[in-house]
């Protein structure tokens, strides 16, 4: 297929910001009183806004999920991703690639906080491929595995979200880029792109190198 647009999810893909959010999100919740592992933290929250968990979080933290107690979140969250973000080995060039390709046609849509999203792409040098065209779960009715960011940012580019090619990491990403009427790509760093098992992905790559159209 000669695709239009193409849509990128955010942490994971363009940045390598999941270990640090999921570091400082299991330190909080450990603060909180729920003693949850590093492996249940990634299995629970990758893909996912915090917020669409609050019933868990209040069972067991055996406290209200407050706005207070999400911005000292994502405060600690902002200053380590400050202090340590990095892009994906490779993303700049496949970016660019990708910019050309399709005639300017790109946009960043994510299941995390627009301010997250937007400092995390200035910081490692992206935003300006992507200008205004930053779309983030968190402004929309329903966030990921939903497909509303992903329609969203296909309406902002004119282009039918069939048309569109979607760049996801994580299980909960790929179900909203498939549910929109995306082709997806699935991104693994590491093994077999197991995240993907039984998600209709058209591709499984490794490396962003690998990344052209």
């Amino acid at each position: 297929m000669n695709f239009e647009a193409v849509l990128f999810d955010c942490d994971g893909v363009l940045v390598d910001s999941e270990p640090i959010t999921n570091g400082v999100l299991r330190q909080v919740l450990n603060e909180s009183g729920w003693a949850i592992t590093r492996e249940e933290c990634e299995a629970l929250f990758l893909g996912h806004a915090v917020r669409d968990r609050r019933e868990r979080i209040e069972a067991e933290t055996g406290r209200p999920l407050t706005d207070e107690w999400m911005q000292a979140f994502y405060e600690r969250r902002n200053a380590r991703l400050r202090a340590e973000l990095k892009a994906i080995e490779g993303v700049h060039e496949a970016v660019a690639h990708l910019h050309g390709a399709v005639g300017g046609r790109i946009a960043c849509a994510s299941g995390a906080d627009r301010p997250k999203v937007v400092m995390q792409l200035e910081q490692v040098g992206l935003a300006r491929w992507f200008g205004d065209a930053i779309f983030s779960g968190h402004d929309l009715p329903r966030s990921k595995p939903h497909p509303d960011v992903y329609l969203a940012a296909a309406a902002h580019l004119g282009v039918d979200p069939k048309r569109c090619l979607v760049i996801e990491d994580t299980a909960p990403g790929a179900k909203a880029g498939l549910a929109a009427g995306a082709t997806v790509w699935g991104f693994c760093t590491q093994g077999h792109g197991r995240a993907f098992d039984g998600l209709p992905v058209a591709r499984v790559f490794h490396h962003m190198r690998e990344l052209r159209l």
